[in-house]
């Protein structure tokens, strides 16, 4: 059994490995090959915004299917292998309009990955009494790591090249889904049917935890759109402004590694309240401009502000969920978290440019709201209840 487990989790964290580097080797160097495609900055942001149109559609469907079928890791395999495919095609599409279209059939397949991804693991990990968290971390670690590599590409290849670097990460995942193993049939404990429950979207606090938890994450916005311009406004050079991006996902690396060592009274509900609350310390601290030596103190807080909240939001999912719709719950967290995100980056835009460093008090507040949105979702839940 023990090596059955130890094999479930090593070939689970090779697929995190790989989705990871390929989000890191992505986000940062994607827009460079479009622009050395010959696309203008209009249509650059229409192409990156296509994943977040997508996604309204691609995430429900796939995750219902895999819910309905029983068959998350077919579903999660035919979708890496997919994703893969259309980022080869991509790589050969001539012109925006071919591009457009290739990026849009990327994106129909290659959105539900992470959240299927997601349900595999929390539903495999649980059943061999194994912690989400030491297996996550190997993705936050593995995006560093893409992030180097890709920098380093970028210096030695050709913009346009950039595309293939991003083919072979997908090939990675795509070989790495072939790996996991079957979850087998999960029956409700006892063999007796799961109780009777709201619809999700009729469940206020399925509802009002992904809200939170979505606008937890948002918060992050001007952080991730601007804090490297900030920093270099301030006078810091590359090498430390990766540091302390690096610095970030360390921290939220240790508490993933922690996950099973946790006190019990950490519920996913408390882990809500620690990422609500370090958003307030985090952002409220940087709206008020903190020199730099504070940086690397603030930046610990990203262990609260994303790790806690991912930990919270998908572990208080996946124990929720009704029997059965596993994935269709995750995939609605991943379509809000999404959503949040897009409209708090869209408007990061503009109060980062009204107001500088000051745009970081809007992310407070989001933290606050998305705080709040789970306490009360908790609270008119015991009063239901009693």
């Amino acid at each position: 059994m023990p090596l059955i487990q130890i094999g479930f989790a090593t070939r689970l964290a090779g697929l995190y490995v790989a989705l990871f580097v390929l989000s890191g080797v992505q986000l940062p160097f994607f827009p460079l090959w479009l622009k050395a495609k010959g696309l203008d900055a209009g249509m650059i942001g229409l192409v990156l915004a296509i994943p977040m149109v997508v996604r309204v559609l691609a995430i429900p469907f796939a995750a219902r299917e895999a819910d309905r079928r029983h068959a998350l890791r077919t579903a999660l395999v035919v979708a890496s292998v997919a994703s893969a495919l259309g980022y080869a095609l991509l790589g050969f599409a001539q012109g925006g309009l071919a591009i457009v279209l290739a990026y849009a059939l990327v994106s129909l397949v290659y959105t539900p990955v992470l959240p299927l991804a997601e349900t595999y693991a929390l539903k495999g990990l649980a059943a061999r009494g194994r912690a989400y968290g030491p297996v996550r971390l190997w993705g936050s670690a593995a995006f560093i790591l893409g992030s180097f590599v890709a920098g380093f590409a970028a210096d030695a290849f050709a913009a346009q090249s950039l595309i293939w670097l991003i083919v072979v990460a997908s090939l990675c995942m795509a070989l790495a889904a072939l790996t996991l193993a079957p979850l087998g049939a999960t029956p409700h404990p006892s063999g007796t049917a799961a109780p009777a429950r709201k619809p999700l979207l009729r469940d206020g606090l399925f509802l009002g935890v992904v809200a939170g938890g979505s606008l937890i994450q948002a918060s992050h916005a001007v952080y991730y759109a601007f804090s490297a311009l900030a920093w270099r406004g301030a006078g810091l050079d590359g090498p430390a402004i990766a540091g302390l991006w690096a610095l970030g996902v360390i921290a939220e690396i240790v508490l993933f590694a922690l996950q099973a060592r946790l006190p019990a009274f950490v519920t996913p509900q408390v882990l809500l309240a620690i990422g609500a609350l370090g958003g307030v310390l985090r952002w409220g601290a940087m709206a008020l401009g903190p020199p730099v030596a504070a940086l690397p103190f603030l930046q610990l807080l990203h262990a609260a502000t994303f790790g806690a909240t991912h930990l919270g939001a998908l572990t208080f999912i996946a124990r929720h969920a009704p029997h059965g719709q596993s994935a269709t719950a995750q995939g609605y967290y991943a379509i809000a978290n999404g959503a949040a995100m897009a409209a708090a980056t869209g408007l990061s835009g503009w109060l980062y440019g009204s107001f500088g460093n000051t745009a970081y008090a809007a992310m407070a507040l989001a933290a606050i709201v998305g705080g709040g949105c789970c306490l009360i979702a908790n609270m008119t839940r015991r009063v239901a209840v009693t």
